[in-house]
């Protein structure tokens, strides 16, 4: 038995993956899915903010993909949305302040409708949460899960779609996060009356050492509340992947670059992501 750690690479069918936008866009990703059985669920994974770091290997999203297909028998779909770049590539168009994003939100949607991928999820992290509660509620869409989620882009309104939905939505609300904390998230959630809001002691936005806690209650929800604690060991072969090359696409590297602003105006955090 070795020890799961933060760059170990579990066992899993890899598929680089090219995902096409009602607006003719092409982006790049990849989709890993259980070696030799099917999958029990799928996470379609909408990343932070790209100006500020976000990407589809953003840390979180990395170790779901090389953990989940093994350790839960999911499927994890990731993509960089339009002008985003990881060790994948550079997905085709520019950041479009969650506007022209809907087309790449869709794309990912419909690329695991067509490949019949089971029991889609969306997974958002910081931006990526505004764009699934923006144009997330597919028909197709089991639920969301919400990860640090600052309600910047989006509104009531979104909300108020996944309200009348009923589909399942959790937010897990870091106590130190630079956005959103527990006790406003709580409030500011209110008009999706399903939420599930789920305060996370000792966190902050990034969610740095408390990816285990992620991917637990990630697979509680989408799979079953069984399935976890994940197995921090495991018996069998593990590669060790590399994430060096992204050591200044971090907080402190985009200290100084501005925030897009929502159109329309609206409030400019700062940091990441």
């Amino acid at each position: 038995m070795a020890r799961i750690v933060a760059n170990s690479v579990l066992p899993a069918e890899r598929r680089d993956i090219t995902l096409h936008t009602a607006d003719g866009l092409t982006l790049v990703g990849e989709v890993a899915l259980p070696l030799g059985r099917p999958p029990a669920a799928t996470l379609i994974c909408l990343h932070p903010l790209p100006t500020h770091g976000g990407m589809m290997d953003s840390h979180l999203f990395r170790k779901a993909a090389w953990r989940l297909p093994e350790l839960a028998d999911v499927a994890v779909l990731r993509f960089n949305t339009r002008g985003t770049s990881s060790a994948r590539g550079t997905s085709e168009g520019a950041f479009d302040n969650a506007v022209g994003e809907r087309f790449d939100v869709a794309a990912a949607i419909e690329y695991a409708e067509f490949e019949e991928l089971p029991n889609p999820w969306l997974l958002g992290w910081s931006f990526g949460t505004d764009l699934a509660l923006m144009y997330g509620c597919d028909p197709s869409v089991v639920g969301a899960i919400l990860l640090s989620p600052p309600l910047r882009f989006s509104g009531p309104e979104h909300l108020k779609v996944w309200a009348d939905s009923g589909k399942p939505v959790t937010a897990l609300v870091p106590e130190f996060d630079d956005f959103l904390r527990p006790a406003e998230a709580a409030t500011r959630f209110a008009p999706l009356t399903q939420a599930e809001l789920v305060p996370v002691d000792g966190a902050k936005h990034l969610w740095v050492g408390y990816a285990e806690r992620v991917l637990d209650e990630v697979v509680a929800r989408i799979v079953s509340p069984d399935a976890v604690p994940l197995p921090p060991e495991y018996d069998g072969p593990i590669e060790t992947g590399d994430a060096s090359q992204y050591a200044d696409q971090t907080v402190a590297a985009f200290a100084d670059v501005p925030r897009p602003e929502p159109r329309g105006g609206g409030d400019a955090d700062q940091g990441e992501p």
